[in-house]
């Protein structure tokens, strides 16, 4: 390669066709390739579409707006999704438009390369790096997949530059640039936080490196920099997970310990933990790239002593990266991506010290060879020696060119049987092809029409997920990674009489894709000729008897217009027909907020909803002759009317036989969860783990938008009711409404106010809020109550540790300790 260091336009120039040509390559593999996401790429794909929904309706005035962007995503920062909804704001929604990212990634990445070369050593190891980083298979293979390791390596290498660029900028440049290069280093340090939480392995060394360096010479002025760096880091990427820390903190578990006993990962007190990396460094970087630089160290180390510093500074940041990389006990090769750029430049330097007439031709040699295998593992060429093959093993990643897999063909059956509703389908294979993230994303590009999710993962659960859903996919052959009871699943959907295969799909494998579905849908809805302003209830189906305390079931049929349907909720009381006081709830949207259109226009006319649903009397009703009252509640206006019904009366009998039932609606089954929250710790682990399974059935947690609008209009004409109490604040924590929770948990202490546990609730809010004082003064009426619970003095201890009170925090820790 022509040396270059006096001649940086000439440079740039290369570096761009080294961009260009990696994106056209990139472009033909998209443009042939058939394939369908694994469950990570797809799960992220979901996400950018979720963050394009959201922009569709940007306030950037509205603080309410603000809160539900940042609670988007809980657990994966908000940048790479951010940028893929832009471009497919731009380009269109698919696969192909969201991965163009990666060209503007791609070009920070070899950018942010080209820089650290000329700053370190020269434009000529500078051009040669950003060429091995469009080489290492490594890194070419993951451009072709969206995860957010590739994003997550352009911009920690950004930051390395910018730290870099400061570093040296001391005697090079004036205060000022010192101070804007200060200030790039902590918004690209913030914006690689907000790519993913593990840029910090990656910068943490040379940043306490340089920090101790800075102190060490007692460089003030420049420690201050230094520090300014850092507080912009933090305005960056603070509002995000100023919003989801706890999110974030409780999710960790499952990705490191949980995922690296799930796949095998050798334990950190075992050798190969600490050589995993090293290992695989071969097949990341190819044998061909990483033995012909290493032999030209070898042979001319002596040569280039003058970049010994430049050489230890790229050192730091390696041997840091991979010391945190391999502390984290979940292994995966894509999650040390961003220390690749860093060995590019190393190799770099090892290319360029190969001299004499062979030097030349080694480089281009070494490179000419590099595009090849790439080829070779990217398309499927065949007639390949695998001689060759042999220099870049393990990184094959073909473009598929067959047939297309059915994901498509199957949202649209699902969408064409019920183009009204939004639909659930569980998925219970979980292979690369089949599984539930992929049906999910693919069910978002129709405007989040369906949604996929895995159920019966659990034996105990089996029963419920089974009636709780409407549509399964079946896969004979290999299931893929499934928990044990996803077999007895199987045979539940396939044996059962209530469930039929509506369509199959031959797949490449030569198994079958088999869609079920409900032979008798939970909800129905037609188009009818009638006219009809309000909506009106046309007919209640329910047994002549029931007992209390068993789920009875029940029919309803709606008429009205799409928009009063679409926009409403059904306030029902089942109430004594000689005494209203006993009585018992059914509050619910309509076709239980399933109804679904991209624009309320397209739906015109008058629509009838037949729901088919169980409800809950309570154990303690008395026996009696019950009738029903229907009130239409308007959830966009808070309009009220009381709805037109047909008469309707039931018994509450206790000797009634029970009828069968569906499973209850969800509204219903948070009531029933919610009552046992005054029993404190002992019944929130049931809590949470049926608000798991329930969450699976509603994707879009529409019940606990429901839950609120029903009970926000009970409460104020029931102010003193407990149970609708203690529900509406557990479905304002639930949705992280952190100030509406904190006033639902104030009036439950207003109406329980001798139950520690409700100050306890309380208190856990306002910590979560980051509010010790507040959070204190519940605890102290807690502890007033009862002073022995566990829990409370743990929350003691946190609020006073918010509070600075370091001494009183360890008082109510040893407490917490010794009960």
């Amino acid at each position: 390669m022509i040396r270059l260091k006096h001649n940086q336009t000439r440079g740039l120039l290369i570096l761009a066709l080294i961009w260009l040509v990696g994106a056209v390559s990139d472009r033909i593999w998209f443009a042939i390739d058939n394939s369908v996401p694994a469950w990570d790429q797809a799960d992220y794909l979901t996400g950018s579409l979720n963050y394009w929904q959201a922009l569709q309706q940007i306030q950037w005035l509205s603080s309410e707006w603000w809160a539900s962007f940042w609670h988007l995503s809980s657990k994966i920062p908000p940048v790479t999704y951010t940028v893929a909804a832009i471009a497919q704001q731009i380009f269109g929604r698919g696969i192909e438009q969201a991965t163009l990212i990666h060209l503007i990634f791609s070009a920070i990445l070899l950018t942010s390369v080209y820089g650290l070369g000329v700053q370190l050593f020269s434009i000529e190891i500078g051009l040669w790096a950003a060429a091995l980083c469009q080489l290492f298979p490594g890194l070419y293979r993951y451009r072709l997949e969206f995860v957010l390791d590739y994003p997550l390596t352009a911009v920690v290498t950004l930051s390395f530059l910018c730290l870099t660029v400061w570093t040296r900028s001391a005697i090079r440049l004036s205060t000022y640039k010192q101070w804007l290069w200060a200030a790039a280093f902590g918004i690209s340090f913030g914006l690689a936080i907000l790519v993913k939480q593990t840029a910090l392995f990656f910068l943490f060394v040379p940043i306490l490196w340089v920090g101790i360096a800075t102190l060490y010479r007692r460089q003030w002025q420049r420690l201050l920099q230094l520090m300014g760096g850092l507080v912009l880091s933090v305005v960056v990427f603070y509002p995000w997970y100023r919003a989801n820390w706890l999110t974030v903190l409780t999710s960790g578990k499952r990705a490191t310990i949980d995922s690296a006993i799930a796949e095998g990962d050798p334990p950190l007190n075992t050798l190969a933990a600490w050589t995993y990396y090293w290992e695989i460094l071969p097949y990341q970087v190819s044998w061909l790239l990483l033995l012909v630089p290493i032999i030209g160290i070898i042979l001319y180390r002596k040569r280039k002593e003058k970049y010994y510093t430049s050489l230890a500074w790229l050192a730091i940041f390696w041997l840091g990266a991979y010391f945190l990389c391999s502390l984290n006990i979940n292994k995966d090769e894509r999650y040390v991506l961003p220390y690749l750029p860093v060995v590019a430049l190393f190799l770099a330097y090892g290319l360029t010290s190969w001299r004499g007439r062979w030097g030349n031709r080694i480089r281009w040699g070494s490179i000419t060879l590099a595009v090849l295998l790439m080829l070779l593992n990217l398309f499927p060429l065949g007639g390949v020696a695998q001689s060759i093959a042999l220099l870049s093993p393990k990184a094959e990643h073909y473009a598929f060119v067959g047939s297309r897999l059915p994901h498509a063909e199957v949202i649209e059956e699902i969408i064409q049987q019920a183009p009204y509703l939004r639909s659930t389908l569980g998925v219970l294979p979980s292979t690369p092809e089949i599984n539930q993230h992929n049906f999910n994303y693919y069910g978002a590009l129709r405007d989040f029409q369906v949604y996929g999710r895995q159920v019966g993962t659990r034996s105990q659960q089996v029963a419920q997920d089974a009636r709780s859903l409407d549509w399964f996919l079946t896969k004979t052959g290999d299931q893929g990674s499934v928990p044990a009871a996803q077999a007895e699943m199987v045979q539940t959907i396939e044996r059962s009489p209530d469930f039929k295969i509506h369509k199959s799909w031959a797949l490449p494998d030569s198994s079958a894709l088999n869609l079920y579905r409900d032979r008798t849908p939970e909800v129905e809805v037609t188009s009818v000729q009638a006219p009809s302003e309000n909506v009106t209830l046309s007919q209640v189906t329910v047994p002549q008897q029931i007992q209390p305390g068993i789920p009875a079931p029940v029919t309803y049929q709606w008429i009205g217009s799409w928009e009063e349907l679409q926009s409403g909720l059904v306030l029902l009381d089942w109430y004594q027909h000689t005494n209203s006081k006993f009585r018992w709830i059914h509050d619910h949207a309509f076709a239980m907020g399933n109804l679904h259109s991209v624009n309320t226009q397209t739906h015109h006319g008058t629509f009838q909803v037949t729901e088919r649903m169980a409800m809950l009397p309570p154990a303690d009703l008395p026996a009696g002759t019950y009738t029903l009252k229907a009130t239409y509640l308007n959830r966009n206006t808070g309009k009220t009317y009381p709805i037109a019904s047909p008469a309707v009366t039931l018994n509450i009998e206790p000797n009634a036989e029970p009828a069968a039932a569906p499973e209850l609606d969800l509204l219903t089954q948070l009531r029933i969860l919610a009552a046992s929250l005054p029993q404190g710790p002992t019944a929130l682990e049931l809590v949470f783990e049926e608000i798991a399974r329930i969450n699976q059935y509603d994707p879009t947690q529409d019940y606990l938008t429901q839950t609120q609008q029903a009970l926000s209009y009970r409460l104020q004409h029931e102010p003193q009711n407990l149970e609708l109490a203690y529900t509406l604040a557990l479905s304002r924590v639930l949705k992280q409404q952190v100030n509406e929770a904190i006033a639902a948990l104030e009036r439950v202490i207003q109406l329980d106010t001798q139950n520690p546990y409700a100050y306890a609730y309380l208190a856990f809010v306002h910590l979560y809020n980051w509010q010790g004082a507040p959070a204190a003064a519940a605890l102290r009426n807690a502890r007033t109550i009862n002073s022995s619970v566990p829990e409370i003095q743990a929350l003691s201890s946190v609020a006073a540790l918010l509070q600075g009170n370091l001494i009183e925090a360890w008082h109510y820790y040893t407490n917490w300790q010794n009960s």
